[in-house]
């Protein structure tokens, strides 16, 4: 049985490992948790912005539960 998946969204800092990169980046989500939505914001910035998956992108602001 596949869990409820909620509408989350971002809006704030992004971190290039410690290194701020973008002021005031958005995005949104559908996930089954906030720890996962938080992963699938920074895959999505990573791809977006031509990084590899392998760096650290940090989003420090806090990602909200827009649908549940």
């Amino acid at each position: 049985m596949e869990q409820q998946k909620d509408l989350y969204s971002y809006s704030g800092a992004v971190y290039y490992f410690d290194t701020l990169i973008c002021r005031n980046w958005e995005g949104t989500t559908y996930a089954v948790s906030e720890k996962k939505a938080r992963n699938n914001l920074a895959y999505q910035f990573k791809t977006k912005n031509g990084y590899v998956g392998s760096v650290r992108i940090t989003l420090p602001d806090k990602v909200i539960r827009v649908v549940g």
